[in-house]
């Protein structure tokens, strides 16, 4: 299981640095765009210069409707994945970059959970069976080896109560309910990391809106004047922000809540199966067995 955690986090913190890599490429992108166009812009010369200029003006103007039209489509087109990565960009590098470690820990360690309670479910009326068989025809060690086999806190617990089966009743009882404290533990393992992400994702992107506000009234104080294009940027990089960070904690969130109902699902097995099993040595121990 470590090293399953160990592998979803090394390929999130690559997926990060891939998204880096990108904005940089797009950032020197944009400005050879920007050189290759100053170098193309034409030198005027004189009056036939203005003239050209005059001329080429309608031209210029109808086909600008045409372009218009092909960025819509070009923003039509784009993928999910493009989409992603351009708000990822556009909400800064430094907020979404923190946003995007939780979720890639969160859910390293969510589904390390569900890995591992899978495999600790028991169908606990067949093992119920299997035990009380090989107690009446091998006895305890017999026992003992079909808990062995069986994987699971279920098993585990049991093959406690049979190795003090020997003692009195209420040593049996007090071992099994020891030892299925200590394997609920288990199971309730990295459930307080799991939550500290699901708290941590919107209270950075809420950081994230709180700094990109600050950033537009610096750009407001500057300018000496409220201008909605100065306004509008540090408002979308703080509500992207925001966005994300309740993105992040709705999908941990949801995963967390399926964790509980399974750990509670496998306590309350182990619980009726612990009753039923100190039921079986109580009547074996009647019979003098």
């Amino acid at each position: 299981m470590k090293k399953l955690l160990a592998l979803v986090a090394i390929f999130g913190l690559l997926s990060l640095e891939t998204a880096s890599m990108s904005y940089a490429q797009d950032e020197t992108g944009s400005a050879n765009e920007e050189m290759v166009a100053q170098n193309d812009a034409p030198v005027a010369e004189g009056d036939s210069a203005a003239a050209a200029t005059t001329e080429t003006a309608p031209a210029a103007t109808e086909e600008a409707p045409a372009e218009e039209g092909e960025v819509e489509e070009k923003r039509e087109v784009l993928s999910f994945h493009q989409t992603v990565k351009r708000y990822f960009i556009e909400g800064g590098a430094t907020f979404m970059a923190f946003v995007l470690v939780c979720l890639i820990f969160g859910l390293a360690l969510a589904i390390e959970r569900i890995i591992y309670l899978n495999m600790a479910t028991t169908n606990t009326t067949k093992l119920l069976n299997k035990i009380e068989a090989a107690l009446q025809k091998g006895g305890v060690e017999a026992a003992k080896t079909v808990c062995r086999e069986t994987r699971g806190p279920v098993a585990s617990i049991f093959y406690q109560g049979l190795d003090r089966s020997s003692g009195e009743f209420e040593e049996v009882a007090k071992a099994i309910e020891d030892y299925g404290s200590v394997e609920m533990s288990k199971l309730e393992r990295g459930l307080s990391w799991i939550s500290l992400f699901i708290a941590l994702a919107p209270m950075l992107g809420f950081m994230g809106t709180v700094i990109g506000m600050i950033s537009a009234f610096d750009k407001i104080a500057e300018a000496n004047t409220i201008n909605a294009s100065i306004v509008a940027g540090g408002i979308k990089v703080a509500l992207i922000t925001t966005v994300s960070g309740l993105i992040v904690a709705i999908i941990l969130q949801i995963f967390y809540n399926y964790i509980l109902s399974k750990i509670d699902s496998i306590v309350l097995d182990m619980e009726e199966a612990s009753m039923d099993f100190v039921d079986i040595l109580y009547k074996r121990k009647l019979q003098g067995k």
